[in-house]
């Protein structure tokens, strides 16, 4: 259950920030996906920083186009996209408008609903690997391409929301190289999760994907 004291929806100034400082700071925060069966809370344990024109592994590293263009702001925003021909990836955008970074949501632990995400992960082994992996997440969740440019700011009932939580103490904090990215994106320590937190994704390299012949 959602303590009291962890409800209150996070402001969008804790996302105008720069993507270095809200990463960290999302863990332990929770997020809330309403659906017409019943809600669905996770709480952050894994996320990856993507900094925009400064960052090569960002999607928004070689300008603004009709798939990155949520992350162009404002902040506080959700940006979902589709991978490898069968995902979708929820980010929130941070930092000022018109300078693109987000935050990739890599994994959580569902705290209410579980039994609601369980019928969307049939293949989970149990309870910890309901949204342990990004894809994992935005399934358990229900999140797909009509939730891209929600606000997860606000007090209204909206599909997805971002409640205070608890934040996680520094000294829990881990960071380390982000997963599956390439070339020069590859060497920045910008995944960041809790240490020894069942539900954290493992880390894999990226792997250059083979075309079939």
């Amino acid at each position: 259950m959602i303590a009291t004291s962890d409800r209150t929806p996070l402001p969008r100034k804790f996302f105008d920030r720069p993507v270095l400082e809200v990463a960290p700071d999302l863990l332990g925060r929770i997020l809330v996906r309403s659906t017409p069966d019943g809600p669905i809370a996770l709480r952050l344990t894994e996320v990856e920083a993507y900094d925009g024109p400064n960052d090569p592994g960002s999607h928004a590293y070689r300008g603004r186009t009709a798939r990155n263009d949520v992350m162009f702001g404002p902040p506080g925003h959700v940006y979902v996209y589709f991978t490898y021909g069968m995902w979708f990836c929820m980010n929130l955008v941070c930092g000022p408008e018109d300078r693109a970074s987000a935050v990739l949501l890599r994994a959580g632990e569902i705290i209410e609903g579980a039994e609601l995400a369980r019928t969307r992960r049939l293949s989970a082994r149990n309870d910890k690997e309901l949204a342990k992996g990004p894809a994992r997440l935005a399934t358990a969740l229900d999140v797909d391409r009509a939730l891209n440019g929600t606000d997860a700011c606000t007090t209204d009932d909206t599909p997805l929301r971002m409640l205070t939580g608890t934040p996680v103490p520094s000294d829990q904090v881990r960071s380390g190289p982000r997963t599956g990215v390439s070339g020069d994106g590859a060497v920045h320590p910008w995944r960041f999760w809790v240490a020894d937190d069942p539900t954290v994704s493992p880390y894999r390299a990226h792997v250059p994907r083979r075309r079939r012949s």
